[in-house]
């Protein structure tokens, strides 16, 4: 995809999904780093449904760090792994310990604590603090690979060149309409291609 394709195709997707935001249910940067770390490998659906449950007997990363695996992991066990109400916990902990009962806002300190990666932390440094990020999840992945708005092999690669082609001010926003998309046109296994708003642009659609 040439580069004049490529910002015709971003500009289609914001036209596509201008309401595009998180849709994990969150009120605050506790609640939005414990809602991202219970998503991997899980739906926002999901985690929404266990959530008020957490946050109301635990309100905030003074609470979680108090709390025990037994009691959260019955919580949240169908998001997931048990690792994850360990990670959550042992997160708050050094929240509590090392930033105060804050959740820190900096990629070097949000990457430190267990759990939590590169995405992860993307995704709670843009919707908690407004802070520019990209994340890129399996929906972003995918989407901007097989339309053609990059050419990358790993997560990492897809961030780095996503992030050269993008303004920095509208890397979060760019993130939301892609895994809108992905969720609702572009899907992993039977893409709604003949629904699709980017068929003149799309590298696979062109292909075909």
């Amino acid at each position: 995809m040439t580069g004049k394709k490529k910002n015709e195709a971003l500009a289609l997707l914001e036209e596509m999904y201008p309401e595009a935001k998180a849709e994990l249910v969150f009120s605050n940067p506790y609640e939005m780093l414990v809602a991202t770390m219970l998503s991997a490998q899980c739906t926002d659906k999901q985690v929404n449904r266990v959530t008020p449950a957490v946050f109301a007997r635990w309100p905030d990363a003074n609470a979680m760090a108090e709390a025990k695996e037994e009691e959260l992991f019955p919580l949240v066990k169908s998001c997931g792994f048990k690792s994850k109400a360990g990670n959550i916990i042992a997160a708050c902990r050094i929240i509590r310990e090392k930033h105060g009962g804050k959740v820190p806002d900096t990629m070097e300190e949000l990457t430190a604590l267990p759990g939590v990666g590169r995405k992860t932390a993307n995704v709670v440094l843009y919707n908690a603090f407004g802070i520019p990020a990209f994340a890129v999840d399996t929906h972003v992945f995918r989407v901007s690979n097989r339309i053609g708005l990059c050419r990358a092999d790993t997560v990492e690669e897809t961030e780095k060149q996503m992030t050269r082609l993008i303004p920095k001010e509208k890397w979060g926003n760019a993130h939301h309409w892609l895994i809108w998309h992905g969720r609702r046109v572009c899907k992993a296994q039977r893409p709604l291609c003949e629904e699709c708003g980017l068929q003149a642009v799309c590298e696979k659609r062109i292909k075909k």
